[in-house]
């Protein structure tokens, strides 16, 4: 007599577009490790836990959080409804704002596309085909991740002026973005069971009939949420259009606020910004849809089909070096030139002193580490929740912290301002209130990696120092916070990768006096004074790999300590 199969546990390694694709933060983080997935604990195990009640603390502090973060969303939308609805129509019907619509329309929609092309194209030749080098141009790819967008726009703009229209925004944005698709798609392509291939070809369908009608629909969960995020950061993106003199939402919003100060017309463009991010995030889930992609069958996963380039070799490798040239070729190598140049430059820079540069160099170091720590502080209570005592209002928790991810920073920074103005005066241009706008903007990045890391840690090992005496909090610092020590390492970098390269929100709330290395480069750059941006742009450039070499090898040590566990 035969019996139905029993449900089997979730594999080690499951893509991370599969796990949580809705999730624009949860993307982000692996992307931006460039390891692509987490393990995911036994199904079971967290519906055996489902019926724990949480303690009241730590409910409470996991509510506080989410209201916390959706405040400014709030406060945007309030100040937005101030308007009557003539002054609104006044505000919103004009040429401007036609114009600024469809520039920025026009760029998310060609830069998403431009990087799925890119990133799809370079994950499939490094992951599936004999391509020369494959496991150099996997990390090769994925570098550009760490130079930001607007260290990209300076190295362009200060190649040739005339780069500052869309073609030259559409350049820079797509070789900043596009490894947010090739990350996702790359760990896709890698846990792929290569028998619906093999049947496919043994039914007569040929490479392309196999790529299209096999291997696509199975890289739309990863395929989808990497051009999400690519559609978001375009959406959000400020320091690379204002270099580039093209203006969208965005600028114009800092316009605006520059014009008339804590105005209510500059949260009413914020307020079109949260509906247009609104409208992507649904038109994500929609497209994708509720399929499901996990695997049913059992025994061990077997290594994909790579594919021989044959004459297509050196063509695609010319791609492959074109497109490392652009990415960073001219980046580092725009650094390094103007870093040569000095009174005899054709644009004359701006007087650079060692003590400014120190001093620009250790507030960014300050005001990162900082919020990283306050981040990495404040996802704990949230990522317990939802490891340990998971359901439905944790999860609706979990919601409303990533949806910050979803809204543009100067947004956020907006808000913030706003409220600091009327209800925080004392916090206004203060360090305090800088390190709690980056904490609350980066706070998903930090909560996808802890969470991550909790879930490797066995919950028995925390019941038996409970059952031993430990009270709650003794439990939390003695037995967990060591286990996911090296996942909280990993988050508190994550943050603080963020926090260097951030431009927006410092602009709107750095302390007067203070500079950062990214206002720097901003301000000289804005002023075409390449050669003075130049320190700078080194100095950030050099902190942000090295940021990311430390979030690599924390993540990796992460997973073998989980894996042990």
């Amino acid at each position: 007599m035969s019996s139905s199969p029993r449900p089997q546990p979730m594999p080690s390694g499951v893509d991370v577009a599969q796990v949580h694709h809705d999730s624009p933060g949860l993307m982000l983080a692996a992307a931006a490790v460039g390891h692509g997935v987490v393990d995911v604990e036994p199904l079971a195990p967290r519906r055996a836990r489902r019926g724990k009640r949480a303690p009241v603390t730590l409910f409470t502090l996991s509510a506080l959080l989410a209201l916390w973060v959706l405040s400014p969303i709030a406060f945007t939308v309030m100040r937005a409804t101030t308007f009557s609805l003539a002054d609104l129509s006044d505000l919103l019907f004009r040429p401007l704002v036609g114009e600024l619509l469809s520039n920025t329309v026009l760029i998310v929609v060609t830069a998403t596309f431009a990087s799925a092309v890119i990133g799809t194209g370079a994950a499939w030749f490094v992951e599936r085909t004999r391509l020369p080098g494959r496991r150099f141009w996997a990390v090769l790819v994925a570098v550009p991740l760490a130079v930001p967008p607007f260290i990209s726009s300076y190295a362009w703009v200060s190649l040739s002026l005339d780069l500052q229209d869309f073609t030259g925004a559409l350049l820079v944005i797509t070789c900043s973005y596009y490894p947010l698709v090739y990350l996702p798609v790359a760990a896709a392509l890698r846990g792929m069971d290569p028998a619906l291939e093999e049947s496919a070809r043994s039914l007569g369908c040929g490479p392309w009939a196999v790529f299209l009608r096999v291997i696509v629909p199975q890289l739309r969960p990863a395929l989808l949420g990497g051009m999400l995020l690519v559609a978001l950061g375009v959406l959000s993106e400020f320091g690379a259009f204002t270099l580039l003199r093209f203006r969208t939402f965005t600028t114009e919003i800092y316009a605006e606020y520059r014009t008339t100060f804590d105005g209510a017309g500059a949260s009413v463009f914020a307020t079109v910004l949260i509906v247009i991010c609104l409208v992507l995030i649904a038109a994500e889930f929609r497209v994708r849809g509720r399929a499901r992609y996990d695997g049913t069958g059992k025994g061990t996963l077997r290594a994909p089909v790579i594919y021989e380039l044959g004459w297509r070799r050196v063509p695609v490798l010319g791609g492959f070096i074109a497109l490392a040239a652009a990415t960073l070729g001219v980046p580092l190598g725009m650094i390094l030139f103007w870093l040569t140049q000095h009174g005899a430059a054709a644009i004359t820079p701006a007087e650079v002193s060692l003590s400014r540069v120190f001093g620009a160099t250790i507030a960014s170091l300050g005001l990162g580490a900082a919020a990283a720590v306050v981040a990495t502080v404040f996802a704990i209570p949230l990522a317990i929740l939802l490891t340990r005592y998971p359901g439905r209002l944790a999860t609706l928790f979990e919601r409303a912290v990533y949806l910050a991810q979803g809204v543009p920073g100067i947004v956020v920074a907006l808000a913030v301002v706003s409220l600091a103005v009327r209800a925080l005066q004392p916090l206004y241009q203060s360090w305090e209130l800088l390190v709690l706008a980056y904490a609350l903007l980066f706070l998903p990045f930090a909560l996808v990696n802890v969470r991550a890391a909790l879930t490797q840690a066995q919950p028995r090992l925390e019941e038996t120092a409970r059952a031993l005496g430990l009270g709650w909090f003794g439990t939390l610092a003695r037995v967990v916070v060591p286990l996911a020590g090296p996942g909280l390492g990993a988050a508190a970098a994550m943050v603080f990768i963020s926090v260097i390269t951030e431009l927006t929100t410092t602009l709107l709330l750095v302390p007067i006096g203070t500079h950062t290395l990214a206002t720097e480069v901003w301000a000289d750059t804005s002023t075409l004074a390449f050669a003075a941006a130049a320190p700078y742009a080194a100095l950030l450039v050099g902190l942000s790999l090295a940021a990311t070499w430390l979030l690599i090898v924390l993540f990796g040590r992460s997973a073998v300590l989980g894996a042990n566990v």
